[in-house]
């Protein structure tokens, strides 16, 4: 028993050691037929003594039982993001800002000591992992900053996630998982044999297979992470002693045993814009992808004084690259109808790699923007991602065309239907009018009812309305509500628990709030903040629905295009049958009370009646959501900017330049215990 103990800790201890040297410092010194064979004689003598197996064990990292969900986790510290730059003015009125700054609190000679970190930005998904007496305990997602999703069992099949550091303290570090760009293209050489699906790009790659819920599939994804923070050290704001500065700090990470990115210490701005120029001309040859440098002041000290704004600190910027060109061929241009009727062009092009995916297509807009840029079928043109999102044709390469180029036309008639398409005065696109006969309007409506914004229909995806629309059980979204489980499982591949499940949902469904169903009924420029006012100030649909343009452009925020966008909407007959259809199906069509909320509106007297908040800054006992929420069940109003017309601001710590025109304007200023003193008088 013993000599198997001491040899389960000799080749624990020996193969996480190289895997720090395989994965850290790019180092090995055994080759991957040896690892192979200590990790099978390991594996060997832990199934023979399972009770030896220990917490490091790199055998965990294959991946554990399959999850059912993922628990939240609130964050320790928030998890902040950065504000954004993209020239070098800004960066220039960064640093401009930031010396201000740090000599109007610490003097001017500290001012001139300033440096700077500069880190390549991981083009990844942000986690946060924290260790206990040494331990990897637990690691979440960034989520929303201050709440994320528990992915701990995923997290621990990344060999580069140490599962001991020599720290004992509590300690919370903050990093970017993020997959090699040879290993992206080999998971979707893999995705595709299987027939599984393929990812768009590495960040989207890495997100996908970090929130899989079978750690075995997060295991095969050849994931890895960089840390570069840390968030939380005994107790928040404080730092393992004797570091001063960040580069001090990421040689502290690094000594830990974690993957730091490589980074440069800047002594003024000036050095700071050479690194942009350099890593710009590295991006490519990168064995990952980024998307633009991170700059954060070096001194911590300087951080302490500098704070943060609302949602990002003042000490750091990113910087963003300029999006890549690349240059393709414009192989035909296609129509496609949109759920309001509107006709769309769309390029297709000879498949390009651009910003780190393989690019086919970019919308062309309308008619005008084809005209504008003289694109035709067959031109090579220069194309870039918007934002390294969005494909965007830059411009047509005319000095390169041969006259076998085409000229494309918009077509007369509805490709969908067959309807004369239509162009309003005013408007830049050609619509199809058959809003109820069309089907691709169809699909792409029902598609939109039952999304996530809207009713959110579990299980009920895009693939799957195609299927329920190709097989002729669904052309409108009240077929949904009359869907049963002998049509459904007519479908292939939809098994009796599937359609069980999909039914229960799509009757869950029915009790959603108003607001969802209004959002969901796609009525033109109705979105769902817009919704969510009519809602709440008419209470039903039937009320909404007998309301004239002067009620609805009195509503702040409604103005008189949305307004009559819901007339017309409203005077359609087969519109109105629709929801007659909805109705009889059982769908809610009124906003229910709150329970908890006390009185709701203007009408219920509530204690904030016709009063306009803005929230500003961090709360301790409540999210933003929730504080909108409670002040909306109590007749008040959020908005997201001050205004003279402001009555409260809703002040919390870090709060920023709302803050500062609320002073300058007179506007009240509440903060977070004069806010909970006027919700406890509400019943005095």
């Amino acid at each position: 028993m013993t000599d198997i103990k001491q040899r389960i800790d000799f080749l624990t201890e020996e193969l996480n050691r190289h895997g720090r040297l395989y994965y850290e410092a790019d180092a090995p010194e055994i080759t991957d037929l040896e690892y192979d064979k200590m990790m099978e004689e390991l594996t060997a003598l832990e199934k023979e003594m399972p009770l030896l197996r220990r917490e490091d064990s790199p055998t965990n990292r294959v991946g554990g039982a399959p999850l059912k969900q993922f628990e939240s986790v609130v964050h320790r510290v928030p998890v902040i993001s950065l504000d954004n730059s993209y020239s070098r003015e800004e960066l220039l009125d960064f640093d401009r800002r930031t010396r201000n700054a740090v000599s109007l609190a610490l003097g001017e000679e500290a001012a001139k000591g300033l440096s700077y970190v500069v880190e390549p930005k991981i083009d990844g998904l942000s986690v946060v992992l924290q260790y206990r007496e040494g331990l990897f305990v637990r690691g979440a997602t960034r989520g929303d900053g201050e709440t994320g999703e528990d992915i701990t069992t995923n997290l621990r099949t990344l060999r580069s996630v140490p599962y001991r550091i020599s720290e004992k303290e509590e300690l919370d570090v903050r990093g970017e998982v993020y997959i090699p760009k040879k290993d992206f293209l080999e998971l979707n050489r893999r995705q595709e044999i299987r027939g599984g699906q393929i990812f768009a790009n590495p960040r989207n790659a890495a997100a996908g297979s970090l929130r899989q819920l079978d750690p075995k599939v997060t295991a095969e994804r050849s994931l890895s992470i960089f840390v570069f923070n840390i968030q939380y050290f005994k107790s928040p704001g404080q730092m393992p002693e004797g570091i001063l500065t960040h580069g001090e700090n990421l040689e502290y990470l690094k000594g830990m045993g974690f993957s730091v990115t490589e980074n440069v210490v800047c002594t003024n701005i000036e050095e700071v814009l050479a690194q942009c120029v350099v890593w710009e001309e590295r991006r490519s040859s990168l064995p990952y992808d980024i998307d633009g440098l991170v700059v954060k002041v070096n001194q911590l000290s300087f951080r302490d004084a500098l704070g943060f704004r609302a949602k990002s600190p003042r000490w750091a910027m990113a910087y963003k690259f300029k999006a890549e060109e690349q240059e393709t061929r414009i192989l035909d241009i296609v129509v496609q109808v949109g759920r309001t009727g509107v006709i769309t062009p769309k390029a297709v092009f000879e498949p390009v790699r651009v910003a780190g995916s393989v690019v086919t297509y970019a919308t062309l807009h309308n008619e005008d923007y084809i005209k504008e840029k003289d694109l035709r079928i067959g031109d090579r043109v220069i194309v870039h991602k918007a934002g390294d999102v969005i494909p965007e044709v830059v411009r047509a390469i005319h000095e390169e065309r041969k006259g076998e180029e085409r000229v494309f036309s918009m077509p007369r008639f509805c490709p969908s239907c067959g309807t004369v398409l239509l162009r309003q005065e005013g408007e830049a696109a050609l619509r199809c009018p058959n809003h109820k006969g069309c089907p691709a309007q169809n699909l792409r409506g029902i598609r939109h009812f039952v999304a996530r914004g809207a009713m959110d229909i579990e299980g009920l995806g895009e693939s799957l309305v195609e299927r329920l629309s190709d097989a002729g059980l669904i052309s409108s979204v009240a077929d949904i509500y009359r869907l049963n489980r002998e049509e459904l499982m007519v479908l292939e591949g939809l098994g009796e628990k599937s359609a069980d499940n999909l039914l229960r949902a799509i009757e869950e469904s029915k009790k959603k709030e108003l607001w969802r169903l209004l959002f969901g009924l796609g009525i033109p420029l109705i979105g769902s903040k817009a919704a969510k006012l009519l809602a709440r100030n008419f209470g039903s649909l039937d009320a909404l629905f007998q309301a004239s343009k002067e009620t609805l452009t009195a509503i702040d925020e409604i103005g008189e295009k949305m307004a009559e966008s819901l007339l017309s909407y409203i005077s359609d007959e087969r519109n109105r049958a629709l929801v007659e259809e909805l109705r009889q199906a059982g769908l809610n069509m009124r906003t229910e009370e709150k329970k908890s909320g006390g009185a709701k509106d203007e009408e219920a007297g509530g204690l904030f009646s016709g009063k306009t908040f803005v929230l500003t800054g961090t709360l301790e006992h409540y999210t933003r959501e929730e504080a909108q929420e409670i002040i909306e069940n109590l007749g008040g109003k959020a908005s997201g900017s001050v205004s003279k017309k402001t009555d409260y601001v809703l002040a919390g710590r870090e709060a920023g330049s709302k803050l500062q025109k609320a002073e300058s304007l007179g506007v009240k200023i509440l903060s977070e215990e004069e806010f909970r003193e006027m919700l406890s008088r509400r019943g005095s």
